[in-house]
């Protein structure tokens, strides 16, 4: 092997151990996209304050790995920052969406029989960016997955 492939290997393995802290860190937090219809205001404070923590915690986490993908393969790297920059707005309109219904809970409540069509689309909308989320972030562990078993396991190796 000769130097330039070591100090990759090297680099790669300071990589993945900070990689792995944060994963770690992200697995205790065990944030979920699954939506409640909670109407206090409290529970909505506290899943916007935990989203937004998750959300800070996760870019970190995937700007860390489009990091270590660009050592390796920058077209791969370039497409993971695309799904990277997807995941910050999907969480920042689901944020913003969580602040609206923050603002009036019961909107959330579907056993309000009369329930507005204003209240219906938010709730709608609420649960499909929730399931959008849930799935680029599903789709983007995959792909670095399927990146790390192709790609790094072998410079490891």
């Amino acid at each position: 092997m000769n130097q330039d492939s070591d100090d990759l290997k090297k680099i790669i393995q300071e990589k993945s151990e900070k990689l792995a802290e944060l994963g770690s860190t992200l697995a205790k937090n065990q944030f979920s996209y699954k939506i409640e219809e909670k109407i206090s205001k409290e529970y909505w404070q506290k899943r916007i304050e935990d989203l937004t923590k998750y959300n800070k915690l996760s870019l970190e986490y995937y700007t860390q790995i489009q990091n270590l993908m660009n050592l390796i393969n920058k077209e791969e790297a370039q497409m993971f920052l695309l799904q990277t920059s997807k995941f910050h707005q999907l969480g920042i309109e689901l944020i913003k969406l969580m602040n609206q219904i923050e603002e009036n809970p019961s909107i959330i409540n579907s056993k309000d029989k009369q329930q507005s069509q204003w209240s219906k689309k938010i709730k709608e909308k609420i649960v499909e960016l929730s399931t959008s989320c849930l799935a680029n972030e599903k789709n983007m562990n995959l792909n670095f997955r399927k990146f790390y078993d192709v790609e790094i396991k072998s410079i490891l190796e």
